[in-house]
């Protein structure tokens, strides 16, 4: 595999992750909880009034470093996995399991300098996850093991594992194990063809490939496979990434629940933007975040597998810098890390 290419899926998968709007929402959680909750009563307000100036995450008093673009919660869950990848599976979430709320004793069995630690392999400072990873977490905390962890999961179907899934790639490796731990169904199938992809594209540099690669493994009477075949359909019909948005939400967007991180529906959005971008991160990204139901994690897919296929050198010079410190806002001990540093050694 192409180093270039390597750090392309990386920081591509920053990138994107920094360009959709939740970023800043996650970001956020590094204020005081008293902006939040200032936040929401704007919001009350807003509803309330029936004014269109609605609010957006601000500092007020605090530091504005972390409203900053910079990547958020995708990246760092991304750069756990790089870190962790060697370890079996389920024992590495399991360290992050004290760092839950009502999960246990703080600091049980947690080696310093992990995730989930302190600094000194204490008391673990919170982490932020999705409802799969924290419903996953619990059901480790209560002795349920992998694969009845992930499937024992109201969001088993979500693209967190996805999101990891994307360290497996670029090290051309099977993130199945990892991805029992917080998902089944689609949500293991977005795993596996999101590794497929990224090591396709990261081998060849072609996004054809890596879809190819991806469809391979996504059954067409699954709905994460349905969904990705009638994408792609509509997105070659579209020409163009941008223009491919509307037909995109028409088609595959479901606008009746609060699930924007389905896998079924994000990846299928990514690789048929990448595929309609020709494998041009600059095209794609942007399209995908036009996808607003969807804009915590497909810009992040999205950016992943275009990353792949361009290579780390094709990313705009001035979105690479602000993409790879990461901040903190979901596993504190992240704090500071360089997304592309962390990868000497690793790939």
């Amino acid at each position: 595999m192409s180093g270039d290419r390597i750090r392309g899926a990386v920081a591509g998968l920053a990138v994107g992750d920094a360009v959709g709007w939740p970023a800043a929402r996650h970001r956020a959680a590094l204020h005081a909880p008293w902006s939040r909750r200032l936040h929401r009563e704007l919001d009350a307000f807003a509803e309330e009034h029936q004014v269109t100036t609605l609010p957006v995450p601000f500092a007020l008093n605090q530091p504005v470093a972390p409203l900053r673009i910079g990547p958020s919660d995708d990246a760092e869950w991304l750069a756990w996995t790089l870190l962790t990848i060697d370890r079996p599976r389920a024992e590495a979430f399991r360290d992050l399991v004290p760092s839950r709320p009502g999960a246990g004793p703080p600091g049980v069995g947690q080696p310093a300098g992990l995730p989930g630690a302190g600094p000194s392999g204490g008391a673990p400072a919170p982490i932020r996850a999705r409802i799969s990873v924290a419903t996953a977490l619990d059901n480790l905390a209560n002795g349920v093991e992998p694969p009845a962890s992930g499937h024992d999961n109201p969001h088993h179907f979500d693209d967190a594992a996805a999101i990891r899934a994307v360290a497996f790639g670029v090290l051309g490796r099977d993130p199945t194990e990892d991805a029992q731990v917080t998902n089944a169904g689609d949500g293991v199938l977005a795993a596996q063809a999101m590794a497929a992809a990224v090591a396709a594209g990261s081998m060849s540099g072609d996004v054809a490939a890596a879809v190819e690669a991806a469809l391979d493994l996504l059954p067409a009477d699954t709905a994460i496979g349905h969904n990705a075949r009638l994408a792609l359909s509509v997105a070659r019909k579209a020409g163009d990434p941008f223009a491919a948005v509307p037909a995109l939400d028409a088609a595959l967007l479901d606008h009746v629940y609060s699930y924007g991180v389905g896998a079924a529906q994000t990846v299928p959005v990514a690789l048929a933007l990448a595929e309609a971008a020709g494998g041009e991160l600059t095209r794609a990204v942007p399209a995908a975040a036009c996808l607003a139901p969807l804009a915590d994690s497909a810009p992040a897919l999205t950016g992943a597998l275009t990353g792949a296929c361009g290579g780390y050198g094709a990313i705009p010079e001035g979105w690479t810098a602000p993409a790879r410190t990461l901040a903190g806002c979901c596993l504190p001990d992240l704090a500071g890390r360089d997304l592309i540093e962390l990868l000497e050694g690793i790939a």
